[in-house]
């Protein structure tokens, strides 16, 4: 039989949003709605697994709780199932652990971080 969830576990999960939400909100999170769109249209489907008949959301490549912002260079498209497989992990010792490919991810994430920049800087973004 199964145990109901305790106070424990919700004030815990609570405290935790609390945290999140306050790491958020002070750091400096410039990622445009044009610069999501035009990352989901780069990547064309999900950055990790490339699948592209899901919706996608938004994944700090190096998370939130490890210093990493909602910006253009740090934020790719994941699926839900990569993106809460991840968590928080480092991308590329989790990119191992499911063997997926991490040398592609790594040269595409450079190119298409590159040529949004770019594009970004130049005004066309």
């Amino acid at each position: 039989m199964a145990r109901p969830p305790t106070h424990g576990t919700s004030t815990r999960r609570a405290r935790v949003a609390r945290r999140r939400r306050r790491r958020v909100s002070a750091a400096l999170n410039d990622l445009t709605d044009a610069q999501w769109e035009a990352l989901q249209e780069e990547w064309g489907g999900c950055a990790y697994c490339q699948c592209d008949d899901r919706a996608l959301q938004r994944d700090c490549v190096l998370a939130i709780s490890r210093g990493g912002r909602y910006t253009l260079g740090n934020v790719v498209p994941a699926c839900g199932s990569c993106n809460a497989s991840k968590c928080n992990d480092e991308v590329t010792a989790w990119l191992r652990r499911k063997r997926l490919d991490e040398k592609r991810f790594l040269v595409r994430h450079g190119e298409i971080s590159a040529r949004l920049l770019g594009a970004t800087d130049s005004g066309d973004l």
